[in-house]
């Protein structure tokens, strides 16, 4: 039976195996034809001049240095370059490319609280560009499903259960068992047991008494049964490597448990699809949903299987998503649908906008769909098989992720594999701690969320939705969004010092900051001295510094001074205090403050 211990060796194409002997030319990159080429040492001379010129680099520092001041690196603790090398196909641990040929599915997400509101949802977005449907159900109610389903041929659109109950499955199943003629072959019964106990649902019995039973009336109906729903641990915070990992172990789990009921391996393999998220950072996207064929593929190999292809279904993150700003989560939502289709996902469903919100409306859904569509019909994306393949950088990050990944699948089976109580708190303890760094960094901001952390919109008139199924998502900007609900009762006077010209840079930085944490600011505009700034103070409690350091210097220990004695109990300097800016003040922001920690300062002042 499949031993993911076996580890990432040699394969078959597909698996995981070395790649071809490259030989590139060395110290240059090829950009076009044989003949054109770039040095890269020019290359490293032109962008170190640019990050000297904004302080991102020492003056004295080697042009070199542009690699590590350029390279980020993810919560898995891979490195993603600026740009790719031909250095970067040495020494590649895995090959293969995405199976997928011509346009994925374009499955969208229908929320079922209504019967008869649902099955209109469903004929519009089929009449309108989707191939099959999503369904994400109300746990409270049992469904028609003759109701849900009227007037959909069931023959040429698939339809998938969005982790559903097993007492939903079982309904699901016998619908389909009473429906005339044959079903599309990718409809899925959508049993997927290890998911919902992750989530703390009632499975009722243990998993394996659910699985092979549903597996062969699955197979008697010609449709799938099982899902691996990974994007169920995306939205608990899992890295890439983590979700990609615990998708594989729970598949190996439910192959074990098949063969266990007398399943063949091949049977079994064909039964199962999986799911996984794909967010808006390109490349990752990309090299995640390449990275999880790679992986499948090798387990099957393992498991003496040859010949079956991964069931891709991509979901864009509902993490990446916000409440605030919520127009922005269209681009998001487009970012990770060209990546997901790029990295050869076979079906997308692209999260409706509003989501957030509440129940998507008819326009949402549309925009979902005709994300896809657009991406198909007229960028072409899908005109070519794996158009990321090749690119060094892609090539690189794919490998670098598997290994990854497979390294978590080891330490997920040897705690006993994913149906354990060992592996599943060793997992959830690891994706806490990825969740606090990612936390972290968007708590400094250098993880930025448009709308929410940068460039907030205090003004904003948020549409209005109904409520919709409850569903657990960590959303990455939470933490500001709990903030902006709840308003401070009291704007911050903004010590603006100088003219706009002098101190925009700085008025801005610490207008946007306190917007992010639903703070106002009332500014005093263009000033000559104390005497300007404190004509325009109203007698606000907490007074922000905005100048330039010559004018900190100059004027900036009388401005403090000056508001403390009309009333100001909470002085904050907009900069880094210090000789050469302003000492006696109480708080101060800068770039890599930690923001949420400062925004929350702020308004316990405020509401003192």
């Amino acid at each position: 039976m499949t031993d993911p211990d076996a580890g990432p060796d040699a394969g078959p194409d597909g698996g995981l195996a070395e790649p071809a002997e490259l030989q590139p030319e060395e110290g240059s990159l090829r950009l076009v034809g044989e003949g054109d080429s770039y040095d890269v040492r020019a290359w490293e001379a032109a962008s170190a001049a640019v990050l000297r010129k904004a302080r991102r680099l020492g003056e004295d520092a080697p042009d070199a240095d542009v690699w590590a001041a350029l390279t980020r690196t993810t919560l898995d603790g891979i490195g993603v370059a600026p740009i790719g090398q031909p250095s970067d196909l040495e020494g590649l641990t895995t090959s293969g490319r995405p199976t997928r040929t011509g346009a994925w599915d374009v499955r969208t997400q229908v929320e079922v609280v209504d019967d008869r509101a649902a099955n209109e949802a469903v004929l519009q977005d089929l009449e309108n560009g989707a191939t099959s449907v999503l369904l994400h159900l109300d746990e409270e109610r049992g469904r028609d499903w003759s109701t849900v389903l009227d007037g959909v041929l069931l023959d040429l659109a698939p339809v998938v259960l969005d982790r559903p109950s097993t007492e939903q499955v079982e309904a699901f199943a016998a619908h389909l068992e009473g429906v005339e003629g044959p079903l599309h072959p990718a409809t899925n019964l959508s049993l997927d047991p290890q998911t919902l106990e992750m989530l703390a649902h009632p499975t009722g019995d243990a998993p394996r008494d659910h699985v092979a039973p549903l597996v062969r009336r699955a197979f008697q109906l010609g449709v799938r049964a099982l899902v691996v729903d990974g994007t169920a641990l995306h939205d608990r915070g899992a890295s890439d490597a983590q979700e990609l990992a615990w998708a594989v172990a729970t598949g190996v789990a439910y192959l074990r448990l098949l063969d266990e009921a007398g399943f063949p391996v091949e049977q079994a393999a064909r039964t199962i699809e999986v799911r996984l998220a794909a967010t808006d950072e390109q490349l990752p996207a990309i090299a995640k949903m390449r990275a999880a064929r790679r992986l499948w593929a090798r387990v099957l190999e393992a498991s003496g299987v040859d010949g079956v292809e991964m069931a891709l279904h991509a979901v864009t993150s509902r993490p990446m998503t916000s409440r605030r700003d919520p127009w922005v989560n269209m681009l998001r939502g487009t970012v990770a649908a060209f990546s997901a289709g790029v990295g050869g996902a076979d079906a997308l469903t692209v999260v409706p906008f509003d989501e957030p919100l509440g129940l998507p409306d008819a326009f949402g859904r549309r925009i979902a769909r005709n994300t896809s569509s657009l991406l198909i019909e007229e960028s072409h994306v899908a005109a070519v098989a794996d158009p990321a393949g090749g690119s060094y950088a892609v090539e690189r990050l794919t490998d670098d992720l598997a290994v990854a990944a497979w390294e978590e699948v080891g330490r997920i089976e040897s705690a006993g594999g994913a149906l354990a109580d060992e592996a599943r708190a060793g997992v959830e303890e690891r994706v806490r701690a990825v969740r606090a760094e990612r936390d972290a960094q968007v708590a400094d901001r250098s993880r930025p969320l448009t709308g929410v952390s940068e460039f907030p919109d205090l003004a904003e008139v948020l549409p209005e939705r109904d409520p919709r199924p409850h569903r657990y998502v960590h959303h990455y900007g939470a933490a500001f969004e709990d903030m902006r609900a709840e308003p401070a009762g009291r704007p911050v006077f903004l010590a603006t010092m100088g003219p706009i010209s002098t101190h925009t840079a700085r008025a801005t930085f610490a207008t946007n900051l306190l917007a992010a944490g639903g703070v106002a600011v009332e500014a005093a505009g263009a000033t000559s001295g104390a005497a300007d700034v404190l004509e325009a103070y109203a007698g606000q409690p907490v007074a922000v510094l905005a100048g330039t350091d010559a004018a900190y210097a100059e004027w900036g220990a009388d401005l403090v001074a000056a508001l403390r004695a009309a009333g100001a109990s909470h002085v904050v300097l907009a900069g880094k205090p210090g000789e050469r800016t302003v000492t006696d003040v109480d708080d101060s922001c800068a770039l890599g403050v930690d923001a949420l920690g400062f925004l929350g300062r702020i308004r316990e002042e405020l509401a003192r």
